[in-house]
């Protein structure tokens, strides 16, 4: 079993995107495997979704096959939002005049406002996928996916990177 970890940061309330995807893959059997991800909330459950079918096809051309059938499937999102803590502001006016024995007589005029915290983005978005891989020829090939094809013009550095650390 491999396992990635990538971490997403959040500076400011603003979610960096680069590193905001991890993958789990799991070898079944020779020609099938399991693949999961879990990507950042900005990435959304699409981008789960285009992360384990590209991790998939990776997947495929390591293990030495062509093409792939995803037989199954399952997602969760655990993504939700939490207030911040936040602070009040109180300023005023104070009309008055003073007496001997340090009293002030008068009135005084505040105004106290509350300002809420920043909102706190958890979890993530996750995808699953069981796949079976084909070689050229094997019953079952016509049908399915081209693990290059999904991975695009550029699939051979995509074979070098391994795990996609990004979200699409």
């Amino acid at each position: 079993m491999k396992f990635y970890v990538v971490a997403a940061f959040c500076t400011s309330g603003v979610l960096l995107v680069s590193g905001c995807a991890g993958t789990d893959i799991i070898q079944t059997s020779g020609d099938t495997a399991i693949i999961q991800t879990r990507v950042a909330p900005i990435c959304g459950s699409t981008g789960a979704v285009n992360t384990a079918q590209k991790q998939a096809a990776i997947e495929t051309l390591k293990s030495g096959f062509d093409r792939f059938i995803i037989v199954g499937a399952a997602s969760a999102d655990t993504v939700h939002v939490t207030q911040g803590p936040g602070s009040y502001s109180t300023t005023g006016t104070m009309n008055g005049n003073y007496r001997k024995g340090g009293f002030y007589t008068g009135t005084y005029n505040g105004i106290t406002t509350y300002h809420p915290g920043m909102p706190i983005v958890h979890g993530d978005h996750r995808q699953a996928f069981s796949i079976k891989m084909f070689h050229k020829g094997e019953p079952g090939y016509e049908n399915a996916i081209s693990a290059r094809k999904t991975l695009g013009p550029k699939w051979k550095d995509a074979m070098k990177q391994g795990s996609l650390g990004v979200c699409f």
